[in-house]
């Protein structure tokens, strides 16, 4: 499913340029904006229907926490679960873990042990609201074979492809973006 060049338009002007920020020198993208636009959020999550309605998932993945927002949605709309992956130590059951590198050190997410445990090799979609380098969602597309399902796409809001994190990320996982930012 195609985006039409009007709706591509209405989603990239929902969502806002805040400048140095959280540090001088970079353009935060704020999808609160997105979000507040019922025009904008029904563009976007109508096309992500139609998109996937016919991949025949069995869950979809968001990551802490706005994939959450698309993720969850996304799921009762096309009538399955959602499987939040969520930064260490925020989920109540046993886990995994999936360690990445940041600018700055490490971080952690994780995901319950018996997540995808339903359905044997489950086909799984990870969302989230943003790609920049990767590292997070290289991680949660691990976490998601560590837990015996398959991510069979990852598929991103805003892609900061001048970061080339959805091309490293290609490496495992067919990725999507609706928005390009060069």
């Amino acid at each position: 499913m195609t985006l039409s060049s009007k709706d591509r338009e209405i989603i990239e002007n929902s969502i806002r340029d805040i400048k140095d920020f959280p540090k001088a020198g970079i353009v935060f993208k704020d999808i609160t904006t997105l979000l507040n636009d019922k025009e904008a959020y029904g563009v976007l999550m109508g096309h992500l229907h139609q998109k996937y309605k016919g991949c025949n998932l069995d869950y979809i993945a968001g990551i802490d926490a706005r994939g959450f927002i698309f993720g969850a949605a996304l799921a009762q709309m096309l009538g399955i679960g959602f499987v939040p992956i969520r930064k260490k130590g925020k989920l109540p059951y046993t886990t995994i873990s999936e360690k990445y590198a940041l600018e700055y050190g490490i971080d952690e997410i994780e995901v319950h042990i018996d997540a995808f445990s339903g359905i044997p090799n489950a086909k799984v979609l990870l969302i989230d609201d943003l790609i920049a380098t990767g590292g997070t969602a290289n991680a949660a597309a691990k976490l998601i074979k560590q837990a015996g399902a398959q991510c069979v796409e990852a598929c991103f809001i805003i892609e900061l492809s001048f970061l080339d994190g959805a091309k490293k990320l290609s490496e495992t996982s067919p990725v999507y973006s609706v928005v390009k930012v060069s």
